[in-house]
């Protein structure tokens, strides 16, 4: 099992961020691994969703079911895919002595990224791993990158 865990600091909102994280349909424009993502079901406790990664010769489509706590937290369980396990969570934590926008709205947070993930066998392990393991280590990066396009640079 392999496990990725990432913590940033930003001037965006859990709001701003949160926002980013769950617009799943935005992530082709953005992450170039992400060659389709697809929402198959959405619901109040969050949304079932299905990613292709198309990168250096390798394709595979994956599924999630991601639990939403509104601007505070997404929780990612593998439906199917290439994974024998895939779980993950984002977490957008305020970070309120940063000050408070008029709204009463922090307007920075800690952005914390945990995923644990295995193959589902040995020869998936060593077609698809060094790809994904790519792909989970720059992550937050890329979301980072994504809200400076979105919001601007800050």
């Amino acid at each position: 099992m392999k496990h990725v865990k990432k913590s940033v600091l930003l001037w965006y909102s859990p709001r701003e961020m949160y926002t980013l994280v769950t617009a799943v349909e935005d992530y082709p424009a953005f992450l170039p691994w992400c060659e389709r993502a697809e929402v198959l079901a959405r619901d109040d406790a969050g949304m079932t969703a299905r990613l292709t990664l198309a990168k250096g010769g390798v394709r595979h489509a994956f599924t999630t079911r991601n639990l939403h706590r509104v601007d505070e937290l997404v929780q990612v369980q593998l439906v199917d895919g290439p994974f024998s396990m895939l779980e993950g969570t984002w977490r957008f934590v305020p970070l309120v002595r940063s000050g408070i926008d008029p709204e009463g709205v922090a307007r920075a947070c800690r952005v914390e990224f945990d995923l644990r993930y295995a193959f589902a066998n040995a020869a998936l392990e060593a077609l698809v791993s060094p790809v994904f393991d790519r792909i989970a280590n720059t992550l937050v990066d890329s979301f980072v990158q994504r809200a400076e396009q979105v919001h601007g640079p800050r």
